[in-house]
């Protein structure tokens, strides 16, 4: 394989120690996440702050929206992630060249796709949630307005995967903390120097997604070997995007589905008033915040797996599994403990108003406590996609959280509407998918490592 493939910012996953490496990798991509997640929280700390609580209402709405948006753009970029990973394991430069070129390509395309369709939706989505009437004409703007960065939010994800897939991890985090502090010094500026709301935070999204997208593609014409791209080069290859759909759509499925079954929660939360709204969108931020330091694994998982399996090294493959399923449940469950043991301090960033911060306790307290459980399934998850399994983990997914989580909404919160009734599902959710994924899991990896 060429050697200009690797510089001084990868990760060689293929020999040498593996817990050392898999930390070094997953911590940038759990402070990847969580920089996002509190870059995207100044959205809510600043209109909730310096504007009123129907505009802190109007972007929490939006949040399961939002996310299950992005989901399916980080679902299907992490097809291209799969892909390339396979293709460095069994050294094979002219696939990592099509695959780089192919999925760029296909980034940009889907992108447009993605921002004519959602502009369409934007309304219906909200009136799915049960947004209520005195929130729906800002909560509609946040969301048309952000939908005009899909284009670039989906290039960054698909550039930021191909640079992990040859264990890069820092470089997608050197970029998001720089345009992430420009996202919030926009926020402010626009919202108390020019007297904006939720249309001034939107603008400071789009334009850190701009920024972020034309850093890293800069980033990847400048890399040498099979990794550079090269514009004159975009072009399609049939098979390797089938793979890419292949993996990454399911993948991204399986996203969307968690977030859609928070969007059903969400109608329900949204039925309960004003308050209940912005208190669980505030204590949301934090649980996106501990979900993504299970995510960081997840994702290394699946590139670690995906190199490992292509180059037929199996028993790196199993102790790559064990590794960051462990070191997943530690993070999360002292991110958890952490943010609970100071979350008085951690909501009055975001609201001062007593009933708002009671509710957002309602669910700290609901959900933190056992949110690590969800390590068991996004691991097991996406060590499957790492050898080509995607759409099985998808399947178990739709079951175990969309499905049990609307029949909750439905069949137990329809009769006791109360807060914390609807929060009981989380854990209720987690244990179950969890121990279908495992099972499946195993089934599925005792296959592919001693029959192949």
């Amino acid at each position: 394989m060429n050697k200009d493939l690797y510089k001084k910012n990868d990760i060689d996953m293929l020999s040498g120690p593996l817990l050392s490496k898999i930390i070094v990798f997953a911590l940038p991509l759990a402070a990847t996440g969580i920089l996002q997640q509190l870059f995207n929280a100044a959205d809510t700390a600043v209109v909730g702050k310096f504007a009123n609580s129907t505009a802190l209402a109007a972007v929490g709405s939006n949040a399961p929206i939002v996310h299950l948006i992005g989901s399916l753009f980080m679902g299907t970029a992490l097809g291209a992630n799969v892909v390339i990973a396979n293709a460095i394991g069994a050294g094979d430069d002219e696939r990592i060249e099509k695959s780089v070129h192919t999925a760029i390509l296909f980034s940009i395309i889907a992108g447009f796709c993605m921002m004519g369709i959602g502009e369409i939706l934007a309304g219906p989505l909200l009136k799915m949630v049960n947004v209520p009437s005195t929130v729906m004409p800002e909560a509609l703007l946040y969301l048309r307005l952000l939908l005009l960065g899909s284009p670039f939010m989906l290039l960054y994800n698909f550039a930021a995967s191909i640079l992990r897939s040859k264990g890069d991890s820092k470089r997608p985090l050197y970029i998001l903390i720089f345009t992430g502090i420009l996202n919030v010094i926009l926020n402010i500026t626009l919202v108390l120097g020019f007297n904006r709301s939720v249309d001034g935070v939107a603008i400071a999204t789009i334009t850190a997604n701009v920024i972020s997208a034309i850093i890293i593609i800069k980033i990847l014409i400048n890399e040498k070997g099979s990794i550079k791209l090269n514009f004159k080069k975009l072009s399609i290859d049939k098979n390797i995007l089938i793979n890419i759909i292949r993996i990454g759509i399911p993948a991204g499925i399986q996203g969307m589905v968690f977030s859609l079954s928070n969007t059903i929660l969400q109608s329900g939360i949204n039925t309960l008033g004003k308050d209940v709204i912005a208190g669980s969108s505030a204590g949301t931020i934090f649980e996106f915040i501990c979900f993504f330091a299970i995510n960081a694994f997840a994702q290394t998982a699946t590139t670690f797996i995906g190199q490992n399996y292509g180059a037929g090294r199996y028993d790196r493959c199993k102790k790559v599994f064990l590794y960051t399923m462990i070191s997943s449940v530690i993070l999360c469950a002292t991110l958890n403990i952490l943010i609970l043991l100071f979350r008085n301090n951690l909501l009055l960033l975001f609201t001062t108003e007593e009933e708002v911060i009671r509710y957002a306790s309602i669910r700290m307290f609901h959900v933190l406590i056992f949110q690590w459980l969800a390590s068991s399934y996004e691991i097991s998850a996406a060590s499957m996609r790492g050898f080509g399994y995607s759409m099985t983990p998808a399947l178990v997914t739709i079951f175990g959280t969309c499905v049990t989580r609307v029949a909750w909404v439905y069949l137990v919160f329809s009769k006791v509407q109360s807060f914390e009734v609807l929060m009981n599902i989380y854990p209720i959710t987690w244990i179950i998918t969890g121990a279908i994924m495992l099972f499946v899991y195993f089934r599925k990896s005792k296959k592919k490592y001693y029959y192949n």
